[in-house]
């Protein structure tokens, strides 16, 4: 199986090409140029360099969501086009579920943050048993407090990564109860490569859907969307 992994949800843009269990390429950059800037031209540069025919391509696996809502729907799009014009299947992975595939069998319990502004946070909560992801908590947006609340509460060591580390240091500093650590600059941003080796267990199980099912997740409404609901509120 010959897949093309694309993560566009945070700051990082990340193309990789997986077949099987060989990672043939992979292009990450995190320099603060917008995704459609960089997205397509690090896609045409990956299939330029390793001679990819895509039409030798499996599927198509996206980082569905959340994280920024113009990342989500420039990656969205550029899946969808993708896939409709090549005729497979797009895998939706949940963002988190990719970001925690990035410790692969690690003992700790592992915790994705996503920085969600106004001290929220989009994580999830897993464990690895030996090479199999369990979901302690699904992903979700919630106060970092209430996330450091729980993970105090399962008493195990925790293995933070994610852009949410940097912007809430002092906070998990002062609160986290229990052993905890951060995954070092090898892992703790988006990775294409995990993507697809987690989006490969999906294709194994069917779980792919077409692309005109496809769709972000986004879990927050975007600020305009909030702005326009608050004054809404505010006029009745």
């Amino acid at each position: 199986m010959k897949i093309l992994a694309i993560d566009s949800s945070s700051m990082v843009a990340s193309i990789a090409v997986v077949e099987d269990d060989l990672l043939i390429a992979e292009y990450t950059t995190n320099h603060g140029r917008t995704h459609s800037q960089t997205l397509l031209p690090m896609i045409d540069e990956i299939t330029k360099t390793i001679e990819l025919d895509l039409e030798t391509l499996d599927a198509v696996a996206i980082a569905g969501g959340p994280g920024s809502y113009t990342g989500l729907r420039i990656g969205s799009a550029t899946a969808k086009g993708l896939a409709l014009s090549l005729d497979i299947p797009i895998i939706n992975v949940p963002t988190m579920d990719a970001l925690a595939y990035n410790l692969f069998s690690s003992s700790y319990i592992v915790c994705p943050i996503m920085d969600a502004r106004r001290k929220q946070v989009y994580t999830g909560v897993y464990k690895f048993n030996g090479t199999e992801m369990e979901t302690i908590k699904p992903q979700c947006i919630m106060l970092v407090e209430d996330l450091i609340e729980e993970l105090n509460s399962l008493d195990e060591p925790v293995m933070f990564l994610g852009d949410g580390v940097k912007a809430y240091n002092d906070i998990i500093g002062s609160q986290m109860d229990v052993e905890y650590h951060f995954a070092p600059a090898s892992m703790n941003r988006a990775k294409a490569s995990s993507l697809a080796s987690l989006g490969r267990k999906y294709l194994e199980h069917g779980q792919v859907e077409t692309a005109a099912e496809h769709k972000p997740e986004y879990l927050m409404l975007s600020q305009a969307e909030r702005e326009l609901k608050e004054k809404q509120a505010q006029n009745k």
